[in-house]
C-alpha cells in the first residue's frame, strides 16, 4: 500500500511539474496512472479534480510569486470555465465520455500541427523573452470566453482543460509564461466546480482519502519549481514542448481507439523527428534574408 502511495505521490510531482511548465498535461498523465492502480474512470477522474484543486492554487500562488499572470484573463476564463464544467459533468452522466475522447484527440493533433509549425518559423516569440516583459503583453482577446467554456466542457467530459485553452492562447499570441500561468490559475475554478459535481454524482464510491491527499502532496512541491521555470525557459522551446505533447499524448490516445498496434511507433518516430527538425530551424530574424 505505502509502495502505492509513492508511486501516486510521484505521478502527482510529474504530472504538476509538465502542467505548470506547459499548462497541460496533469489529467492525462496521472488519470492515467490511477487508472492502472484499479480505480473507475469516475472515481479517477474525482480524485485527480480534487487534486487539481490543491495543486492548482499552489501553482496559482507561484506563478502570482513569479509574475506569471494576467488577472484579467484569469477571470475571463474562470467564470466560463467554470460553468462549463458543470455542463461536462451533466452530459458524463448521459453520455460515455470515451466516445467523445478520439474526435478531442483528433482535433488536439490538428491543433499540435499548427502550434509546431508556427513555433518552428520562430512566428510564436515575442519580440523579447518573456522574463524581460515589464508586464502582461496585449493580445487578441476575441473568443477567450467560448474557448474557456469549450475547455470547462472537456474538463468534466474527459479532464482535458489545459489542452484546450493552452494552444487557443499560444494562437493568439500570448507569450506562453503567461498563457501557461493564467490557464493554470483559472483552471482552481474548473476543478472545483468538476471536483464536487462528480462527488455530487458518485458519492465518493471508490475516492480514496490517502490517494487524493498523496497525489497532491507531489503536485504541491512540483508546482513552485514549475512556475519557477516557465519565466527562464525560453518562449521557442515551451511552444514546441507543447506542441509534442499534444502529438505524442494524442497521438498515442487515437492509436489505441483504432487498435493499430506496433505501427503506431512510426507515428511517434515522426513526432521526434518532426520537433527535432523544428527546434534546428532557424527563426526567422535570425534566418539570411534572400
Amino acid at each position: 500500500m505505502h509502495g502505492d502511495l509513492l508511486l501516486i505521490a510521484l505521478a502527482g510531482f510529474v504530472a504538476s511539474l509538465v502542467d505548470g511548465a506547459l499548462g497541460m498535461g496533469f489529467g492525462p498523465t496521472s488519470s492515467t496512472i490511477l487508472l492502472g492502480t484499479g480505480l473507475s474512470p469516475a472515481a479517477a477522474s474525482t480524485t485527480v479534480n480534487l487534486a487539481k484543486v490543491a495543486t492548482g492554487l499552489a501553482a496559482a500562488v507561484s506563478h502570482w510569486r513569479f509574475e506569471n499572470i494576467d488577472h484579467k484573463l484569469v477571470l475571463r476564463m474562470a467564470i466560463p470555465g467554470a460553468l462549463g464544467a458543470g455542463v461536462g459533468v451533466t452530459i458524463l452522466a448521459q453520455v460515455d465520455g470515451d466516445d467523445l475522447r478520439p474526435i478531442l484527440a483528433a482535433l488536439l493533433v490538428v491543433i499540435g500541427l499548427r502550434i509546431l509549425v508556427r513555433f518552428s518559423s520562430g512566428l510564436g516569440d515575442p519580440q523579447q523573452h518573456d522574463h524581460e516583459l515589464d508586464g502582461p503583453p496585449s493580445f487578441e482577446a476575441a473568443g477567450i470566453e467560448v474557448a474557456a467554456a469549450v475547455g470547462g466542457v472537456t474538463n468534466g467530459l474527459v479532464g482535458a482543460w489545459g489542452p484546450v485553452l493552452t494552444p487557443f492562447m499560444l494562437h493568439r499570441r500570448i507569450p506562453p509564461r503567461y498563457a501557461i500561468g493564467s490557464v493554470n490559475t483559472a483552471e482552481v475554478a474548473v476543478a472545483v466546480v468538476a471536483s464536487g459535481s462528480l462527488l455530487a454524482s458518485i458519492g465518493g464510491d471508490g475516492v480514496d482519502l490517502a490517494t487524493v491527499v498523496a497525489m497532491l502532496t507531489g503536485g504541491v512541491i512540483a508546482s513552485p519549481i514549475a512556475a519557477w521555470c516557465i519565466k527562464w525557459l525560453p518562449p521557442r522551446g515551451l511552444g514546441l514542448a507543447v506542441a509534442g505533447l499534444l502529438l505524442l499524448t494524442n497521438l498515442r490516445e487515437l492509436a489505441g481507439w483504432a487498435d493499430v498496434g506496433a505501427a503506431r511507433w512510426a507515428g511517434y518516430a515522426l513526432v521526434g523527428v518532426a520537433l527535432l527538425l523544428a527546434s534546428l530551424r532557424p527563426r526567422r530574424s535570425d534566418a539570411t534574408p534572400s
